[in-house]
């Protein structure tokens, strides 16, 4: 009976070695791990659908991948395309595509940019009709090369259109002149 024994803890204790042997049972990846990346990724084949042809044909896509979005773009049936935006998932998962992620990132990054570029020059429109000349000796101070006369005259123009509820017309121009001033440096 003890020798029963003996053998059943012999036994136990070289199972315990061979799981912590080498620690690679703590490299894995649980389940659930496993299936918010795999799930990630499906939502990242659904952001390459939504992109316009032209967008997809600037990201260096495997084929077979750029091949399963274009025909995901086709489909009609909602059966089907779920079916199609699982494959493009398991594709994603198959395919190395972390350039691919790599490049959405990007375009978010710069589409983020581009907003708030956006943002900052309506703020300086609005802040040019609604403060005038205060805002404009402002503005020409972090751009000298602006035209001061010119600003004057589409603020002038501006308010003229509000007091006669005309079109804003001049507020349209002067958002034009400040994209154009401005560039980049909003």
């Amino acid at each position: 009976m003890a020798d029963f024994d003996d053998d059943f803890a012999d036994d136990f204790d070289a199972a315990e070695t061979i799981d912590t042997d080498d620690g690679e049972n703590l490299d894995e990846k649980s389940k659930s791990q496993l299936k918010r990346e795999a799930d990630h990724l499906q939502q990242q084949g659904e952001r390459l659908i939504q992109l316009t042809p032209n967008v997809l044909a600037e990201l260096a896509l495997p084929e077979v991948l750029r091949d399963a979005v274009l025909a995901a773009k086709k489909i009609k049936a909602r059966s089907a395309w779920k079916r199609q935006r699982q494959y493009i998932g398991r594709l994603m998962r198959e395919l190395d595509v972390e350039h691919v992620l790599e490049q959405l990132t990007q375009m978010d990054r710069h589409h983020a940019q581009s907003t708030d570029h956006f943002h900052n020059l309506e703020n300086w429109r609005d802040r040019i009709i609604a403060e005038g000349e205060p805002a404009i000796e402002e503005l020409l101070a972090i751009n000298p090369d602006a035209d001061r006369q010119r600003l004057r005259q589409l603020y002038r123009q501006t308010l003229k259109e509000q007091s006669t509820s005309q079109a804003p017309k001049a507020a349209r121009t002067l958002f034009q002149y400040l994209k154009e001033i401005l560039g980049n440096r909003a």
